[in-house]
């Protein structure tokens, strides 16, 4: 009976998370404990890490001095600290009394903390406080607390040093450290020993500190825009790339889908072709039949997901090098003065490769009259043996220009280029010497002796 009372008296066992609404939700209360936590994490949590300064890159500025100056030249960060340090060090040691026996230990005392911004930053801000102590202790007089002048000295450098090597909230941290510090002192020893030491010191700390957090915030910035300039340039270069390869593959469509319906009809009339022709023949043939269509279906499946929803299938077939005469008639319409050159003996080539050449042609032209308005341009086509050639040159455009020249989309070398290398071939893009531009193509092409082996 007792043990039931005391299990009915236990209240049960809260669930995870029920405690959560009496945890403080004051905002100043999150505020003060998210500051405290902040502050934990920039100026107590591995507060003595050892983090060297590390030399400077020797690029930009440094890359126009010579090597061995440069050699040196990337260590002025640390020259400098040192000769900061070196300087407090002389200001304590003579502020002392001339043979002084405190003088030496002062200046040591001042110098140590700036040294060690070099390698541990947030040890030697502790440290810089805990030598202002000593500093003061060294004095002679009471009316140094809570700085002296070399200390005075020190902690501003500690400051400046220490807050161009993290972030500016541990700038901030520090400052406010620095002024608790200060005030501090001349309280426990009053006010009547106070030498208008700590009102300069946050000052001119302020100062620094807000310059070098305001460098520090606009070297990020300008460091984030710098990635994602980079980046965005990258994600615009990859989607025109994909956009050129699917215009490609929707070309390239008719002329792949052209091949294998003529495979698909010759293979069902070439039975009726042969007299009696033998069952294996006839299945054969049924096969090949059915493997085109197969194909020729999944072809149009694959269109439709490259195809855009309002992008309907051409009327006409794709252009080959025939067309090319029609391209220079509206070329010339549109004020572009071109002239055709072809080398070699005429043949026809594989669809793929005219129609690109084609369209290599038709880009290069768009592209001068879009940069190069009033030029004259030429277009020569060399049939030989192992492939074929083009060349489109343009000269410079009128001076003063006819026309201002449209900046355009930018994407009509990346797709030649893409037509080019989808074909094994080689391209070449420069301007001239006499201001032009010029675009050397070669696409290769199985000599007609291997085409009938």
């Amino acid at each position: 009976m007792t043990e039931t009372t005391h299990a009915q008296a236990m209240p049960p066992e809260p669930p995870d998370g029920a405690f959560e609404p009496y945890k403080p939700r004051s905002p100043e209360v999150r505020a003060a404990l998210d500051a405290l936590g902040r502050l934990r994490r920039d100026l107590f949590q591995d507060a003595f890490a050892y983090r060297p300064l590390p030399p400077l890159s020797g690029e930009g500025r440094l890359r126009r001095l010579s090597a061995r100056t440069r050699r040196y030249a990337v260590w002025a960060p640390h020259i400098v600290v040192a000769a900061a340090g070196g300087l407090a060090l002389l200001v304590a040691v003579a502020d002392r009394s001339p043979g002084s026996a405190g003088a030496l230990p002062a200046g040591l005392v001042a110098l140590a903390p700036v040294l060690l911004t070099l390698a541990r930053p947030v040890a030697a801000f502790w440290l810089s406080l805990v030598a202002t102590w000593l500093g003061t202790l060294l004095s002679s007089s009471w009316d140094d607390w809570p700085w002296t002048a070399g200390n005075f000295i020190s902690h501003l450098v500690v400051l400046t040093v220490v807050a161009a090597r993290t972030r500016p909230r541990t700038a901030a941290w520090m400052w406010v450290i620095t002024a608790f510090y200060g005030f501090s002192f001349v309280s426990a020893l009053g006010w009547n020993h106070y030498s208008n030491d700590v009102g300069p010191m946050l000052v001119v700390s302020a100062i620094a500190l807000l310059t070098v957090g305001i460098r520090q915030i606009r070297r990020e910035a300008e460091q984030t825009v710098t990635a994602q300039q980079s980046e965005t340039a990258h994600e615009r270069s990859r989607r025109t790339l994909l956009e050129e390869r699917t215009t490609i593959a929707r070309e390239l469509h008719d002329v792949v889908a052209h091949h294998m319906s003529v495979v698909a009809i010759q293979a069902e009339a070439a039975p009726y072709r042969v007299e009696n022709p033998p069952p294996e023949l006839e299945k054969a043939f049924v096969t090949i039949r059915e493997n085109a269509v197969a194909a020729l279906t999944e072809l149009r499946r694959v269109l439709g997901v490259v195809r855009a929803e309002d992008d309907a299938a051409p009327d006409a077939p794709q252009p080959t090098l025939a067309d090319l005469d029609a391209l220079l008639a509206n070329v010339r319409e549109a004020g572009l003065s071109v002239d055709k050159g072809v080398t070699g003996a005429v043949r026809e080539l594989p669809q793929g490769v005219e129609l690109s050449a084609y369209r290599i042609v038709q880009e290069a032209l768009s592209n001068t009259l879009r940069h190069a308005p009033g030029a004259s341009a030429r277009v020569e086509i060399g049939y030989v043996i192992g492939g074929l050639g083009l060349r489109v040159v343009n000269g410079p455009p009128p001076r003063p220009a006819l026309l201002e020249p449209s900046p355009g989309a930018g994407h009509g070398i990346t797709g030649m280029r893409e037509r080019v290398s989808m074909l094994n071939g080689a391209m070449t893009a420069a301007p001239t010497g006499d201001g032009g531009y010029e675009v050397t193509v070669f696409l290769p092409v199985a000599p007609p002796a291997e085409d009938e082996a």
